[in-house]
């Protein structure tokens, strides 16, 4: 036992599994830039202006008679060049001479030869004597003394005739449409005409009925037979009512 605990002493413990640490913690290469731009900019909109401001020079101070307009320096004459005097004027130069207005005389002149101001019309309501002009008041019947008074207006001339012009384009169209569909009359030869068809036709199915056979047993006689019989009653009664009637009219379909 006591050899083998020497010989673990001298050996020592076994190792342990080093464990993983931390990783680094992550640091911005802008860092720094962003703290500087930070701080230079921290208070620079907490007034009004700017936090610096250039402080005015002694040197400039308000001096006597600055304020005053100063008149534009005279244009310095060019080397060489002289002043010509000046040219007489000619014989026929008549200076202008502005001559005084008597405005006395020329109101009293406007006055003597100016027409009369026409009364103004009052309107007395009271007895104490107030009055008040009587053409704003509405009473007085200034519209009917108007060059336009009692002219119809433009604008309902110009209505009035849209209006009838209208109506009579409505007019034209509604005589226009009833002309499409009016009846036809048949002249006296187309009448003859017709008449003599339908005699043609009646004699023609009055031969083929002659034709029939006097014993009709089967089906197909009969309804031949019936046929025929429709076809004669019906031309019979068209050539009745065209020699009964010597107008024939016929509609436009």
């Amino acid at each position: 036992m006591a050899t083998q605990s020497a010989q673990e002493g001298a050996s020592g413990p076994p190792p342990q599994p080093a464990q993983p640490g931390k990783p680094a913690r992550y640091i911005s290469k802008y860092s720094e830039l962003v703290r500087r731009e930070a701080e230079k900019n921290k208070s620079q909109w907490k007034t009004m202006g700017p936090a610096k401001v250039a402080v005015p020079s002694p040197n400039d101070f308000l001096q006597k008679r600055s304020k005053e307009p100063k008149l534009a320096p005279k244009k310095k004459e060019q080397e060489g060049e002289k002043l010509l005097p000046l040219s007489v004027p000619g014989r026929t130069y008549h200076p202008v001479i502005r001559i005084k207005k008597n405005f006395i005389y020329k109101n009293a002149v406007d006055v003597i030869r100016g027409k009369p101001k026409k009364p103004r019309h009052f309107c007395v309501d009271t007895r104490q004597g107030d009055k008040y002009l009587l053409e704003p008041s509405g009473l007085f019947p200034k519209y009917i003394r108007k060059k336009n008074y009692g002219v119809i207006p433009k604008y309902v001339t110009r209505r009035n005739e849209e209006m009838k012009r209208a109506e009579e384009e409505y007019q034209a169209s509604v005589l226009a449409e009833l002309k499409k569909k009016a009846m036809k009359t048949l002249s006296e030869e187309e009448r003859t005409n017709i008449l003599k068809a339908l005699k043609k036709n009646w004699e023609e199915v009055n031969r083929a009925f002659q034709t029939l056979p006097v014993i009709t047993d089967t089906r197909y006689k009969k309804m031949q037979k019936e046929e025929l019989e429709l076809k004669l009653q019906q031309l019979e009664h068209d050539i009745a009512a065209i020699e009964k009637h010597k107008n024939v009219y016929i509609a436009n379909v």
